[in-house]
């Protein structure tokens, strides 16, 4: 994944840092740990009116130059974005004081996104990173600050977020360049338009995508705990890599492969457009990805699917396909399926769709189609019950007895660490 020519690693390039794989319309999704929102948003159709947001984000790499990619991919009326702003978070929905830049898009202040469109912004130069690679870095955290002016009508969004984010109320107006937690009084758990920011970075840096469901998304995991399992690889690469190597998180809640048929926001599904119709969006357009891991399908096993498991197989080695066409180089490492036998959640649980799990992991193992394989199965999955393992059943995100479905916290600890960095 890096070049090893060293003139080539001076030539900048944008890498994607962080992303949230959209869906929508809101309120239509897996939420997690979610404050009430009818302050926020009082008739959900509607969207937002005249009011700021105020994102956190946590970039997995550090570069002097960033830019922002805001999407409406799922609305269905222009959305105009403006006083826009990029700074470090301190706390809360406050900034480090003096660190808030203004972004701008084609030298404007403002942007209109057309329904089913997305933009990126100009760099905006982080100047108050003067070391991208100081150590110090990992973990901090951006806040982007943006403005609504008119009535957005149904909002793309991210409904997992795991982490809290802010909003003022409607009618209160372009905020984003106040440095203060005041104006933005309301939380949420969930991203609301923005789906990508980018560094500027060597050459020899790149992106791991991962790509998947709830258990990428990190169902289960802690509250703005960054403890997801793509989060522990990132924090296990970058202390073999330093600041080079991005993991960014592809994952929504309730996904599958091969359904359903079709996604629109007359047609929502909480677990947004199937894996293959949002691929081009949330892998082949980000910035210099240079391997994607692939852990998906339970869900199209549940009985929100149905599907077989030659479909499942069939889908995974056309979006494989797909990957290698367009991103020459590219690692495709598949990840096995991990227990959901006995699960407590109605839909999942039975045996019919955990003998097609097994099946679809037999494939995963030796059919080929994978670069590599990491097998989470094994890490999970209690050899003596075919369910997952005790000790990561527990609910870490608002506590209670947990699903049988999803790790928690000690499961996905377990899960990043498994991970042989050498399939890199």
């Amino acid at each position: 994944m890096n070049s090893t020519d060293p003139a080539s690693r001076d030539s900048p390039r944008w890498v994607t840092s962080w992303a949230a794989s959209v869906q929508g319309p809101y309120p239509v999704g897996n939420a997690a740990a979610q404050p009430d929102m009818r302050l926020a948003f009082p008739v959900a159709e509607a969207g937002a009116r005249d009011q700021s947001f105020r994102l956190i984000v946590r970039p997995t790499l550090w570069g002097r130059a960033a830019r922002t990619r805001f999407t409406n991919a799922l609305g269905t009326r222009p959305v105009s974005f403006a006083h826009v702003f990029v700074g470090m978070h301190q706390a809360s929905s406050a900034l480090v004081a003096g660190t808030n830049r203004a972004v701008t898009f084609g030298g404007s202040t403002a942007v209109t996104v057309p329904a089913g469109r997305s933009v990126w912004s100009d760099p905006v130069a982080l100047d108050f990173v003067p070391d991208p690679d100081a150590e110090a870095l990992g973990g901090r955290k951006l806040a982007v600050s943006f403005h609504v002016a008119a009535q957005s009508g149904p909002m793309t969004w991210h409904a997992k977020a795991l982490q809290t984010s802010y909003v003022t109320f409607p009618g209160a107006g372009a905020r984003g360049d106040d440095e203060s937690e005041a104006p933005f009084p309301l939380s949420t758990n969930s991203w609301f338009f923005l789906d990508a920011l980018d560094m500027q970075m060597p050459a020899d840096a790149c992106a791991v995508v991962a790509f998947g469901d709830s258990i990428t998304d990190g169902s289960l995991s802690t509250l703005n705990g960054d403890d997801r399992w793509p989060d522990v690889l990132e924090r296990r690469l970058r202390a073999v890599h330093g600041n080079r190597i991005a993991v960014v998180n592809a994952g929504i809640g309730g996904n599958q492969v091969d359904g359903p048929g079709s996604y629109a926001p007359d047609q929502p599904f909480p677990g947004g457009p199937s894996a293959l119709a949002r691929l081009e969006r949330d892998v082949l357009t980000l910035s210099g990805v240079g391997a994607v891991i692939w852990l998906e399908g339970i869900n199209d096993f549940s009985t929100n699917g149905n599907a077989g498991a030659e479909a499942v197989r069939a889908g995974l080695s056309e979006g494989v396909r797909r990957m290698r066409a367009r991103l020459p180089g590219v690692r495709v490492i598949g990840a096995t399926l991990t227990s959901a036998l006995n699960a407590a959640q109605s839909h999942h649980g039975f045996r019919e769709e955990d003998d097609k799990r097994r099946a679809l992991n037999e494939f995963i193992r030796t059919a080929g189609v994978f670069d590599a394989v990491i097998d989470f199965d094994s890490v999970i999955t209690d050899p003596a019950t075919g369910e997952m393992r005790a000790e990561f059943v527990h609910d870490t995100t608002v506590g209670g007895p947990g699903d049988k479905l999803h790790p928690n916290r000690l499961g996905y600890l377990a899960m990043g660490s498994a991970i042989d960095l050498s399939v890199f």
